[in-house]
């Protein structure tokens, strides 16, 4: 058996952040938001950039709580699936142009969210970062924190359960 030779790194990262740019641009949400994602190797951090739009109490002021469990959900939906596709993208069985193209399987689906608000999210950019902590065929868990301008000091947490996507479409 003849092993396939490695593909340059600069293919790899092309496939991954192509497929980041198809699973955040599927849903529009995300833009209305303007959220984004960096990516480092398979670890994802959200970002909400802060607009007075956001704020939802004028008087402290603070980040309207929807805006805070929206940006949590958003983290944890993108990031399962981004976990979920991994191995796709790792290996090339998703293609460069499809992915270009958007085509990707479909998204998981909410079951539940839970949102546990810690503290008043403040007038500033946001960040969050989301952990699947079971992924089997037909369910997924994943935990998800928001954070200002420390990690630890989180603005609020999540947990979310998904349906996750059969795999015949």
């Amino acid at each position: 058996m003849t092993r396939r030779p490695p593909e340059p790194v600069q293919v790899v990262k092309q496939r991954r952040d192509a497929a980041l740019t198809a699973l955040a641009d599927r849903v529009p949400y995300i833009a209305f938001l303007g959220i984004r994602f960096d990516r480092r190797g398979d670890e994802l951090t959200a970002l909400l950039p802060f607009r007075d739009e956001l704020i939802g109490n004028p008087f402290l002021p603070a980040i309207h709580g929807g805006v805070t469990a929206a940006f949590l959900e958003v983290t944890a939906i993108i990031s399962l699936s981004y976990v979920w596709l991994w191995e796709d993208v790792e290996s090339g069985a998703l293609k460069l142009e499809d992915l270009e193209a958007g085509t990707l399987p479909r998204l998981p689906k909410t079951i539940d969210f839970t949102v546990d608000y810690l503290r008043s999210g403040l007038p500033r950019d946001a960040y969050a970062r989301a952990r699947v902590t079971r992924s089997g065929r037909r369910y997924a868990s994943v935990q998800a924190e928001a954070w200002q301008d420390n990690r630890d000091r989180p603005m609020a947490q999540a947990t979310a359960h998904f349906l996750m996507p059969r795999p015949d479409g």
